[in-house]
């Protein structure tokens, strides 16, 4: 496995490995890697003949009261797991190299619409800065096809967005979400949680899939209900919830029913540590 840690070692790396015209399949990381990241980069190499992983945890999409500082770094846990799975090449670079004037002076990307609502709302800039380093790592890599995973919805519309609009010649896949044995969605954050909120933590997948059972036998005026009884079961367990909402998959607009394909989308706090999930539902 090659260790690129900065864009020109990158570049050179990637012109000896694309010989003979080989396909790049590429995952972009922010490291504390993972079952939920490895399966990603299984997923391209059954894509794509050369597989790259970067690790980079990027500052532009943290908000100033955000865990930039807290954020688990375990390079070398990383790079031992990524050696294990046999991926061809791992990007590490600095912020300085992403960001040679600082992240607070680039120009940045910004989808409009679904990069607004739900994390878009709640937290400010947050998908600017998604879509500003993914932008700037798919022009380093130059990748035939990128895998995103599928726990990170609205995150994986957007760069599909992005990438359409922009005219990148990028196969965008998705994967699927990967779970513990109690349904917890696999996440780098999990691992701030208590041991007592790690217990509560299933709820969220728990509900989610109980109100996605029952939302497509309902009339419209029942669906509001519904969420808002769901959102008030996992209140009472102790969480502290963003949002809790049935949204459109084709422009995350709120939906009154399940007519077209849709997903449910939740973002709730145990403590300090906030959890996303999703799970989409198709046209009844």
């Amino acid at each position: 496995m090659i260790i690129a840690a900065d864009s020109q070692a990158l570049r050179d790396r990637l012109t000896e490995l694309r010989v003979g015209g080989a396909t790049v399949g590429f995952v972009p990381t922010m490291g504390n890697l993972h079952q939920g990241h490895l399966s990603l980069i299984e997923q391209a190499q059954n894509a794509a003949d050369i597989v790259v992983a970067s690790i980079f945890v990027n500052p532009m999409q943290f908000a100033a009261n955000e865990d930039l500082d807290t954020y688990p770094r375990t390079l070398e846990a990383d790079l031992s797991a990524l050696r294990q799975i046999k991926a061809d090449l791992v990007f590490t670079p600095s912020a300085s190299d992403i960001y040679p004037q600082g992240s607070e002076n680039e120009t940045t990307i910004h989808v409009p619409v679904l990069g607004e609502a739900l994390c878009g709302k709640e937290r400010p800039g947050h998908f600017d800065g998604v879509c500003t380093v993914v932008y700037k790592l798919f022009q380093l890599v130059k990748p035939t096809v990128a895998i995103f995973g599928e726990k990170d919805l609205q995150q994986l519309l957007i760069i599909k967005k992005m990438t359409r609009d922009l005219g990148l010649p990028i196969d965008i896949q998705s994967g699927a979400t990967q779970r513990a044995a109690d349904g917890l969605a696999l996440s780098s954050r999990n691992q701030y949680l208590s041991a007592d909120q790690r217990a509560i933590a299933p709820l969220l997948w728990r509900t989610l899939r109980e109100c996605a059972d029952k939302l497509p036998r309902l009339p419209a005026d029942e669906v509001s209900l519904t969420l808002k009884a769901a959102r008030k079961t996992i209140e009472q367990a102790g969480f502290s919830v963003d949002y809790f909402e049935l949204r459109s998959l084709a422009t995350l607009s709120t939906l009154s029913d399940t007519s077209e394909d849709c997903a449910l989308f939740v973002a709730a706090r145990l403590g300090h540590t906030r959890l996303i999930d999703n799970i989409q539902i198709c046209a009844r």
